[in-house]
């Protein structure tokens, strides 16, 4: 039966009557392609404690408990002190165990001669694993524990595979991108010869399956710089070579980078936020805010927006996948009329994800507005808390309006070096306010960060 799509933004879905072991698996989101998941650990500042974003959100995923969540690195103790206490959230049990030991796990599974706890584990109230991909290690650590998995292995990477879902929208009617495929890198220059052909100045090669814009160059078609191409583009297979669309395009008009919030259940699809991506100008998260700014100007787009997700959201169900998920897009003007083009699923917790909850639970009807502020000089959690409710904006429930920091990325002396900062308001406007506020106390720059 397919899955009945429910369509509520700005109202939470009731999530998991369930209970779950949650293993950070930030090094799987790219399943095997190791080469690819290395540059990205090697370029995003923090890489290693982006996993305790998922310890405010976790209990109101899995609303049975108990959970138990596993990181890579130690989380920010004041921050924490701070989730449950000023905010009142109940959060998950957690254990460091980084890939190493999440590897490790899977080979004490398999011999008892190997310590790890997988005893404790076992015996663990929880019924359910899941992580921020299900790659085949998770598989493994589910099947030895005697728990199950919340998503296949297969739906998991089927639902993020790019190409998949592009023939989809084919089959579907659906718009696309101009797309041609390139097997190898020695296909690749035709592929842009074509495109130039057809009038795109820029082309975007993108592998199958990547995340946070790895897997994905962008390229000029008049001369190209192919040298830096890497291997891993071409891991899943053939590279789709699409044309880009911005205001070098002739006729063309850039509205917006839209993602539809989705949670997946077993029989249910439910879209529950609306997003427009923060993108710095190559194309990268840095951010999000919902809802979309351009709405007011262009409510037409919200039918259509929604009435593409709920088509992706069953694709996505189809193939196996259960849980959170975001649908990405882009919106353009072309030739005097509006376009929605669906970019990708992501079929796991996404950089949105974390903040479309907590902005919902606090401020259903509100606006909010997610950046990743890295500072220049790292700061003590406390010092950084402190001076967010010095400037008065710090959130606690019951404001309109306020910060709440989510998560801090800490270096090696467990300082942060970067965060992710949720602002609330009635609309956009005060939450850059709320935001200006917060800086203006900040003893050290900061900067906008990736994702």
């Amino acid at each position: 039966m397919p899955a009945e799509v429910k369509i509520t933004p700005g109202r939470l879905p009731p999530f998991w009557d369930r209970n779950v072991l949650f293993f950070c698996n930030m090094r799987s989101i790219f399943y095997d392609n190791q080469e690819e998941v290395n540059d990205l650990i090697s370029q995003i500042y923090g890489a290693h404690s982006y996993g305790s974003r998922v310890i405010s959100i976790l209990n109101m995923l899995f609303r049975r408990g108990p959970n138990k969540i596993f990181l890579e690195a130690p989380p920010e103790p004041n921050l924490l002190d701070y989730l449950s206490g000023d905010l009142r959230l109940s959060l998950p049990s957690f254990a460091v165990l980084d890939h190493r030991g999440y590897q490790d796990l899977v080979t004490g599974i398999k011999d008892s001669e190997v310590e790890v706890p997988v005893e404790d584990l076992k015996a663990h109230a929880a019924m359910w694993v899941d992580g921020f991909v299900t790659d085949r290690l998770l598989v493994e650590v589910a099947t030895g524990l005697n728990k199950r998995t919340i998503s296949t292995y297969e739906g998991s990477k089927n639902g993020n595979n790019k190409y998949l879902l592009y023939r989809h929208q084919l089959e579907r009617g659906l718009p696309v991108f101009e797309t041609l495929l390139a097997a190898t890198p020695r296909e690749v220059p035709a592929a842009l010869d074509r495109l130039r052909q057809l009038g795109y100045s820029k082309a975007v090669v993108k592998a199958q399956i990547g995340a946070s814009g790895y897997g994905m160059i962008k390229l000029n078609t008049e001369n190209p710089r192919l040298d830096n191409m890497p291997n891993y583009l071409f891991f899943e297979g053939p590279c789709m070579v699409q044309g880009w669309l911005d205001e070098e395009t002739p006729g063309v008009r850039r509205i917006g980078s839209p993602s539809i919030q989705m949670f997946l259940d077993d029989d249910t699809v439910s879209l529950f936020d609306w997003t427009e991506q923060i993108l710095s100008e190559a194309s990268v998260h840095e951010g999000n805010m919902s809802p979309p700014p351009y709405i007011r100007e262009h409510p037409e787009l919200e039918e259509e927006l929604f009435r593409q997700g709920a088509i992706a959201g069953e694709w996505l169900h189809a193939q196996g996948y259960r849980g959170t998920a975001s649908t990405d897009f882009v919106v353009i003007e072309q030739d005097g009329r509006n376009q929605v083009i669906i970019c990708e699923i992501n079929a796991r917790v996404t950089g949105a994800t974390y903040p479309a909850v907590l902005a919902r639970h606090f401020t259903p009807d509100g606006c909010w507005k997610m950046r990743n502020i890295q500072f220049r000089k790292s700061l003590d959690g406390d010092q950084l808390l402190s001076l967010i409710d010095h400037a008065q904006v710090l959130y606690r429930p019951g404001k309109d309006e306020g910060i709440i920091p989510f998560n801090f990325n800490i270096d090696n002396q467990g300082k942060v070096i970067k965060g992710q900062f949720l602002c609330l308001g009635k609309d956009h406007e005060q939450c850059s306010v709320v935001l200006a506020k917060a800086w203006t106390e900040l003893p050290v720059e900061w900067g906008y960060d990736r994702d």
